[in-house]
């Protein structure tokens, strides 16, 4: 991947708002040429999304999330990834990832309820042919997410006046 494209990822990785306009100045490029990296990388879809980072604990809504592992048994001739994509075409699921360690894979997953949250778990997820079991694990607060410090206060910048 050439320099350009890999700033032009960076930039929108730290803020994806940026302007194309500033992305062109920051990396010397025309707005033009940036534009069209832009629309490259997303019709190869290395550019997915472009996705805000909520604080939910400071909006009024309930939701709970949870972290599954899931043990599962490999499909011959597919290994993880047939079971994985039957995970992840679920409506409720966030995301999956396939693990070293104890467990396959990771599912993540949000829910108004405690509630569904386990009924999703006891009613779909274990229910799946080749899942051998699973443990969740509730998200009881976030300290910090995608490298954001969630409750983090400004600094007060303004200087100390004395008497």
């Amino acid at each position: 991947m050439k320099r350009t494209e890999m700033g032009i990822l960076e930039i929108l990785t730290e803020d994806a708002r940026t302007p194309v306009s500033q992305i062109a100045v920051m990396l010397g490029e025309t707005e033009e040429d940036v534009a069209k990296i832009i629309a490259r990388l997303e019709k190869q879809r290395i550019i997915l999304k472009y996705p805000a980072l909520i604080n939910w604990e400071r909006v009024e809504i309930e939701e709970v999330e949870a972290v599954i592992e899931v043990r599962v048994t490999p499909q011959r001739g597919e290994g993880f990834d047939a079971i994985a994509e039957q995970i992840y075409r679920f409506e409720e699921v966030e995301s999956v990832y396939l693990m070293s360690g104890g467990y396959d894979l990771m599912v993540t997953l949000k829910a108004s309820t405690i509630k569904q949250l386990a009924l999703f778990v006891a009613e779909k997820l274990s229910t799946l042919e080749h899942v051998i079991s699973t443990a969740t694990h509730f998200v009881l607060k976030k300290y910090k997410d995608q490298g954001v410090i969630m409750d983090e206060t400004p600094e007060d910048r303004r200087l100390k006046v004395t008497p």
